[in-house]
């Protein structure tokens, strides 16, 4: 099987959902790409191809020849390197389109001022009033003032002011609107359209109309029709459309604050210690292993472990977690943390890209250019939105030429104009990435790293949280609480010791409590000669030239040892929710031991509040049915499935997956790999293992099962906006497209001034970026207090 390869792509001049449409089909007929991501919010196609069948520059040929701008993203630069990139280069888009906006708008006032003139000299020719129910509003309410503030303005003879207006509507078309006109003839070469295509028809047929007045004004008069002008509707457009696109473009950064807010935590330079001198050095001069002097105050520059003094850090920013952790030697470090008390040296661990903070940035900047499956229905409307537009345009158009009664021409004109205008599909367009951006922005800051769109939707859907015992539901710092030896063969010390020796190798944490309960008795530990880790079962080796097997009854029945010389003193340790772990030396049973773990402080709250948003919860664990039960009742949990083994997780899973629940799985260990992949959203503690986190569509930067209840929480929330997204951006169009072809007109004699549905298409892109701004604020269902 050929390894795929995946490239992120930059791609300009996407402005609504058609172009969006119109790139990912291209890439998804495309021989070699396995999966392609077209994101109008990040202007960029994540695609991950066949590199025997084409190659990345392909890629960007292909995209171009849709008509957009793409270029081969810079080599070597960093995550967040690329996301400054993108933050200035949609500040410049921000400034040039506000820029433009205000220059439009100025022109199209100074166009309407001089219209009024112009309409007045037609009324005197009795051509009777403007069929355009806005300029015929301005008319009365602003013709009278402006007769005594500027009578000058009326003393120029009409046939100037025209061609004034001529020459300013061609300059501002020509500077302001050539972007549209230049992006609609792209498509129109690639047999497309697009929200450009709608623009250049509906104002590039405004404009010529009001230009054959201009010229030829007698056509119009010798046919008893007033040569109207339609100059200030076309800047006014122009200049709306501008401003809305503006403001679109402010509101799409305020969605990556986030983002920018966790770039904005690495520091630029960090406290190098040099035969005991601090020397400060740029950040890019720091080598792993370096010594690095941190400050009362002071960000930590980069991950590290602590190997002097200790202090309070704050890691909220990373973690969510508001209270800051207590760090001595020894303990790991993250960049971009704040010290808060002491002052502490540490070693440089991993820097640059493979720091906590830079995986962070990618993770989210990854999550944020995928889409979510509710994409896919605006995709199917915006791909044929455009042409059934045009045909609704045209049909506009014949059925006011055919049944006005009174310049039935300019109706049908106007009519038309405004259903190409009312018409743009951008609010499509942005209703679902825009809620996916700032919701994943807004769960990295509560803690939680959402690998995309698809567990975002996914995640919301979920009826069932399956939780793994150890390490979830409780502290996974278990300690050694009873310790029972039979026989000869060895001491209790000395069989503690030897378990002890080999357990030392052992990632899990009932390794590492039995490895500290012999160390706290005196014994020093042994080298293990041979080691395996038994998955699901426990560990077997040789140590000191003596044969181990430590771990369940499983384990010891598969060496045919008989555990029921200590079946009551377990039993009894089981029920009161304690782990016990058989002992076998040279074949022979030696011996128990109870591992008592605690749960978490928050793990019982946690399970009633996901209960509470109607959730069944459900506790998988590879202990014995008496612990699990035990630690099972003391968190709320009703559902216990124990003594299972990683695959009999995984077999659970696909049970209530079968039974029709959309499961989540929330993990920290290796051995829950599997079932993390398994579940329709797999969560992991990321104090896990990054096996477990990569197995991951989640990832809870805190061990507090209350992020679990968040990062469902959100999901839901981020769904939700999403539908009243799309809700508004349909019922928006299925209402603004017949009243501006006029269906009211026969019954309240109301039409839609094309102005006016300028107007109306920039709010509706303004409204749906700022409803998925809401999400920013969202808060836990509890109203905790959480980091913003």
């Amino acid at each position: 099987m050929t390894a795929t390869e995946r490239v992120v792509i930059p791609v300009s001049g996407m402005t609504c959902a058609a172009c969006q449409g119109r790139v990912q089909r291209t890439l998804g007929k495309t021989a070699g790409v396995v999966e392609a991501n077209v994101n109008l919010m990040t202007n960029s196609a994540t695609v991950s191809f066949d590199p025997s069948q084409l190659t990345a520059q392909a890629i960007v040929d292909r995209i171009r020849d849709t008509g957009y701008g793409a270029e081969l993203p810079v080599p070597g630069r960093s995550a967040a390197e690329e996301q400054e990139a993108q933050d200035k280069a949609r500040s410049a888009e921000f400034v040039e389109l506000r820029h433009k906006a205000v220059v439009a708008a100025g022109a199209g006032l100074v166009a309407m001022i001089v219209s009024m003139p112009l309409m007045a000299a037609n009324a005197h020719l009795g051509m009777g009033e403007t069929s355009d129910p806005f300029m015929r509003w301005a008319m009365h309410v602003l013709d009278p003032a402006l007769r005594r503030v500027m009578p000058w303005v009326y003393a120029i003879p009409a046939s100037v002011l025209s061609h004034a207006l001529l020459l300013l509507t061609a300059i501002i078309m020509a500077w302001a609107g050539r972007h549209f006109y230049t992006r609609a003839w792209q498509a129109f070469t690639h047999r497309s359209a697009d929200m450009n295509t709608l623009i250049a028809i509906g104002t590039g047929a405004a404009f010529t109309f009001s230009a054959v007045a201009t010229l030829a004004p007698g056509f119009f008069v010798s046919r008893g029709v007033a040569p109207d002008v339609y100059y200030e509707a076309v800047i006014i457009i122009i200049a709306l459309i501008l401003v809305g696109n503006a403001l679109e473009a402010r509101a799409k950064g305020e969605t990556s604050s986030a983002l920018r807010k966790l770039i904005d935590l690495q520091p630029r330079t960090a406290r190098l210690v040099r035969d005991e001198q601090e020397v400060e050095v740029p950040l890019d001069a720091v080598r792993s292993g370096d010594v690095l002097a941190v400050r009362p105050g002071e960000r930590v520059p980069v991950d590290g472990t602590v190997v002097s003094g200790e202090s309070a850090v704050d890691e909220s920013m990373l973690t969510g977690e508001s209270i800051p952790v207590p760090k001595r030697v020894g303990d790991r470090v993250i960049g971009g943390s704040v010290n808060r008390t002491g002052a502490f040296r540490l070693s440089a661990t991993t820097l640059g890209a493979d720091s906590v903070l830079s995986r962070i940035v990618t993770l989210m900047r990854d999550a944020q250019g995928s889409r979510a499956p509710i994409q896919r229905q605006a995709d199917r409307i915006s791909g044929i939105f455009v042409p059934i537009v045009l045909s609704i345009a045209v049909a506009t158009f014949v059925v006011w030429f055919i049944a006005s009664d009174t310049a039935p021409f300019v109706r049908a004109f106007a009519a038309a104009v405004a259903v190409l205008i009312i018409a743009c599909p951008c609010a499509m367009g942005l209703a679902v990435p825009t809620a996916v951006m700032v919701a994943t922005g807004r769960g990295a800051q509560l803690g939680v790293l959402i690998k995309g769109g698809e567990a975002l939707e996914r995640a919301s859907r979920v009826t069932t949280v399956v939780f793994d015992k150890t390490g979830t539901v409780t502290e996974g710092r278990p300690v050694v609480t009873d310790v029972r030896h039979i026989g000869d063969a060895v001491s209790e010390t000395g069989m503690l010791r030897l378990v002890a020796s080999l357990e030392q190798s052992s990632e899990h944490p009932l390794g590492e409590a039995i490895a500290a309960a012999a160390v706290a008795r005196g014994s020093t530990l042994a080298r293990a000669e041979a080691f395996d880790s038994v998955t699901g079962k426990g560990v077997v080796g040789v140590v000191d030239g003596r044969a181990m097997a430590v771990g369940n009854a499983a384990l010891m029945a598969d060496y045919a040892i008989d555990v029921a010389p200590l079946r009551v003193a377990v039993d009894d340790w089981s029920a009161n929710g304690r782990t016990p772990v058989y002992v076998a030396i040279d074949g022979a049973l030696a011996g128990a031991l109870a591992v008592a773990d605690p749960i978490k402080a928050t793990s019982a709250r946690a399970v009633s509040a996901l209960r509470g948003m109607g959730l069944e919860v459900v506790m998988l664990t590879g202990d014995t049915w008496l612990t699990g039960e035990a630690i099972a009742r003391e968190a709320g949990i009703a559902r216990v499935v124990a003594d299972v083994r990683p695959e009999g997780k995984v077999e659970e899973i696909r049970r209530l997956q079968r039974s029709g629940g959309v499961v989540a799985m929330v993990g920290d260990g290796i051995n829950d790999a599997p079932s993390l992949a398994q579940a329709d959203v797999g969560i992991a503690i990321g104090t896990g293992t990054d096996i477990a986190i990569e197995a991951s569509d989640i990832t809870l930067m805190r061990g507090d099962p209350m992020s679990v209840v968040d990062a469902l929480a959100l999901a839901r929330a981020s769904l939700r906006i999403m539908r009243q997204n799309l809700f508004w951006a349909f019922v928006y169009n299925s209402i603004g497209i017949p009243v501006a072809a006029g269906a009211l007109y026969p019954f309240l004699r109301i039409l839609l001034s094309p102005i006016l549905a300028s107007a109306a298409m920039a709010m509706s892109s303004v409204s749906v970026v700022s409803n998925s701004l809401r999400l920013r604020s969202w808060r836990d269902p509890e109203g905790r207090t959480t980091h913003a």
